[in-house]
């Protein structure tokens, strides 16, 4: 499906990182990025920009708060026009540490928000694009937000903000393509100076097919991670995305060497993917952190009794 405005934003390290405290190492992120930028990939975000004030270095990879001066490291010497893109999260990070755009290899910042807290994302993505960056406004956990509510967050947006782009998040990988469609209708009907786009997790596989509805009622940002890495149940894959766009710009070539050549190694280190207690929780609209604690217990294949955990006794 070829649309020229169409932006592909790969999250493979920045997603990923939630899985082992952000702790990839220069030489496979370095990986990442040629793979990309050889694929022909428009965005690589690469980790958060969080408050060394609020976490400890000692208890995290350097991904967690992505100095300049490591992303450099990274991009050096590579030949790429893949932007680079940070994230950050409402009341986690200090505006001070992102200098201004001119002085920073990064060239988006993108600001993750739930709809409660859209006033704080408004005066950080401001703060932002006036030191010169593209911004995103991302709002998490889509669906747990109320009509009116997000109704309210949209206009706010829409008059108040400068993100270049408002995502929706399917955080709890809960949404079917109805509520895509829905949605996305939704954004285009109020953000009328913002592009749409769309983040989807795979808990009940459809991260994938949420993300072609997406872009079907013209959401023109998509994100993805190699093969579908992320936390819990990881994202829409990469490789998918590229091979449904059938847009000559992309090479999923460069995509299928990196995940011959690193992650099916990874694979045999961390888990992520579809998972039955992970898709339990997106059944039930639930944060996969109940799950993610399950898989690191003795009773990680103990399905039912994980199921009857979350959902207790039937109501009266």
């Amino acid at each position: 499906m070829f649309r020229e405005k169409i932006k592909v934003f790969d999250c493979t390290i920045r997603d990923g990182g939630l899985i082992n405290n952000h702790d990839f190492d220069d030489r496979f992120v370095r990986e990442v990025y040629k793979a990309l930028s050889a694929a022909g990939v428009d965005y690589m975000e690469i980790g958060y920009k969080n408050s060394k004030k609020l976490f400890s270095q000692k208890d995290f990879g350097k991904w967690k708060f992505c100095d300049d001066d490591h992303i450099r490291k990274i991009i050096d010497g590579i030949e790429s026009k893949t932007k680079i893109s940070v994230m950050v999260d409402v009341d986690r990070v200090d505006i001070e540490d992102v200098l201004p755009r001119k002085e920073s290899p990064v060239h988006m910042v993108r600001v993750a928000s739930y709809v409660k807290d859209i006033d704080k994302a408004i005066f950080l993505v401001n703060h932002f694009a006036d030191k010169g960056y593209e911004t995103t406004v991302n709002i998490m956990a889509i669906s747990r937000a109320l009509d009116n509510e997000l109704n309210e967050a949209l206009h706010q947006l829409e008059e108040e903000c400068k993100a270049d782009v408002i995502y929706l998040v399917d955080s709890f990988g809960a949404l079917y393509q109805e509520s895509i469609e829905f949605l996305v209708k939704k954004f285009k009907s109020i953000l009328k100076s913002k592009e749409v786009g769309i983040h989807a997790h795979n808990n009940q596989q459809l991260a994938f097919g949420n993300t072609i509805e997406a872009i079907i009622h013209d959401a023109n940002f998509v994100d993805g991670t190699v093969y579908g890495l992320g936390r819990a149940a990881g994202n829409c894959p990469l490789e998918l995305l590229i091979g449904f766009l059938k847009n000559p710009k992309f090479d999923i070539r460069p995509i299928l060497d990196l995940i011959s050549n690193e992650f099916i190694p990874l694979r045999n280190k961390i888990e992520w993917g579809y998972i039955i207690p992970y898709a339990i929780t997106g059944i039930l609209d639930e944060h996969p952190k109940a799950a993610m604690v399950l898989r690191n217990s003795a009773k990680k294949e103990n399905y039912r009794e994980f199921y009857e955990s979350l959902v207790g006794e039937e109501l009266d």
